[in-house]
């Protein structure tokens, strides 16, 4: 019988050499302005904030914080770019956008140690998914611009007008490529707010809008904190919101337009349950469990942060976990080896520990590898937890880390009812060799997003989002048009 490879036995036969990607090649100022009306310009109020590299705490950058009056100038900058923007030929729309997917791609090595030298995420990621995401949406919404006719059959479709959009900072430039792509291709303006911890790809998206010679006000950006996104979102010229990010926000944004006739879209957190049955390929589902939830440090929203293990298996998975787990290298981001990079701020870090200690506090039963964690910087082991229950925090509650926690099943009808005993409904896995398995669960479970037999698959195709407390509306694919129009 085939023995696991003893981890530590792994660590020290083999080492890797430091792999890191060059910081030459780009290009960042020391400080950055606002972007409205298609120039670079200073806040009214002459604020600044710092964003630092969380790897290291370096300052990275200074960044204008726009206040209202900002807000105002930018929305009525979009507001009148809407009347030529929606009126030029679908077509030439269109080349506006596959102009700024080519350019995404042209710089897409310097986006990439932007994004991870920003927000901590490991090169790896932001090199190989975070960037040819982006572009990948803006060329998929480039070719929808023309073909609105066939997206709505029958239907006669006109843009919304300006558009607020608030992201979050897990995912910087894909965020942003989420919403600005398909926005633009039914005719909208847009006035966007990033995260104040990773504004910067989105500031250097905006040079490659100035770039792309697309007309003045179409996308204005808008940097600052929650009274920014507050300003954007109450502002009474602004026809839809569309926001990712936390459920507390989320409710906030839905009492504040009440009333009004602004349509809204969020996007907002998770607990997605991630199912082992006993006849999965186990190996090929630790891979998968390995990468729902400590793909970006546990960063995202439909991160499979809940594990339900067959109980036939669940020794065996768990050995095998662990075994994974003890291989990951934490550590600089923008070594191309590492596995799991810097927690993005220092307040985040503060959470994901608070958690952890709740976890202990509540009985459940700790692993975390060892680890070199390094001196200075925002980091976090992969961690997880077994002998919890369905009414811990830790089960219940979003930690938006790379934290774990295990339950066991017998039965297909038990793992149901506990997957679903959640006020989130965002996302879920399945691994099982059965496909009547996977048709009968994608039926049952509460989850606006179900992979089989993987996990965290992402495509400019594909719709995303969820229901319940995970909020309401598409993003990405033909469904990511529809709350871009209104129908006549």
């Amino acid at each position: 019988m085939k023995k696991d490879i003893d981890s530590s036995v792994f660590k020290a036969s083999w080492s890797y050499d430091a792999a890191p990607e060059s910081k030459d090649h780009i290009k960042l100022k020391e400080q950055y302005e606002l972007f409205i009306d298609g120039a670079f310009v200073p806040p009214a109020e002459g604020k600044y904030f710092e964003t630092t590299n969380p790897a290291d705490h370096q300052l990275i950058a200074r960044i204008a914080e726009a206040g209202s009056t900002d807000v105002d100038i930018a929305v009525k900058a979009a507001a009148k770019a809407f009347k030529k923007w929606s009126a030029i030929p679908a077509k030439e729309r269109g080349k506006y956008i596959f102009r700024i997917a080519r350019l995404i791609q042209e710089r897409a090595r310097e986006f990439s140690v932007i994004e991870s030298l920003d927000g901590g995420k490991p090169i790896r990621e932001s090199r190989d998914i975070d960037i040819p995401l982006a572009a990948n949406h803006f060329f998929y919404y480039a070719g929808w611009a023309d073909k609105l006719d066939y997206a709505f059959p029958n239907r006669k479709v006109k843009p919304l007008g300006v558009v607020g959009q608030i992201i979050p900072w897990n995912f910087p430039l894909l965020m942003a490529a989420w919403k600005i792509a398909p926005a633009l291709a039914t005719g909208n303006t847009v006035v966007l707010k990033p995260a104040e911890t990773t504004s910067l790809t989105a500031l250097k998206l905006a040079e490659i809008i100035q770039e792309s010679g697309l007309p003045k006000g179409v996308v204005n950006i808008v940097t600052g904190a929650g009274t920014t996104g507050a300003a954007i979102v109450a502002h009474p010229n602004v026809d839809k919101i569309a926001f990712t990010g936390s459920t507390e926000v989320g409710k906030y944004i839905q009492r504040a337009i009440a009333g009004t006739q602004k349509k809204l879209t969020l996007e907002l957190g998770g607990k997605g349950a991630n199912i082992i049955f006993e006849d999965a390929a186990i190996d090929q589902a630790v891979e998968g469990i390995i990468n729902a939830i400590f793909f970006n440090q546990g960063h995202v929203c439909c991160a499979g942060s809940r594990l339900f293990v067959q109980e036939s298996v669940a020794t065996t998975v768990i050995d095998k976990l662990k075994n994974r787990m003890s291989t990951l290298i934490l550590g600089d981001p923008l070594d191309k080896n590492t596995d799991i990079g810097a927690v993005n701020s220092s307040k985040q870090l503060k959470t994901i520990q608070d958690y952890i200690q709740i976890g202990l506090d509540e009985g459940g039963e700790i692993y975390q590898p060892d680890c070199d964690i390094p001196e200075k910087g925002n980091w976090c082991p992969p961690t997880l937890f077994i002998n919890v229950s369905q009414s811990h925090r830790i089960v219940q509650e979003e930690i938006f880390g790379p934290v774990l926690a295990i339950q066991t099943f017998r039965t297909i009808d038990e793992v149901i009812e506990k997957a679903n005993n959640t006020p989130f409904g965002l996302s879920a896995g399945v691994w099982t060799e059965k496909g009547s398995k996977i048709f009968y669960l994608t039926q049952k479970l509460q989850a606006g997003v179900i992979w089989a037999n993987t996990y965290n698959k992402f495509d400019a195709t594909s719709p995303f989002g969820g229901y319940k407390e995970s909020g309401f509306g598409r993003e990405g694919g033909l469904h990511g048009l529809q709350p871009y129009v209104k129908f006549e």
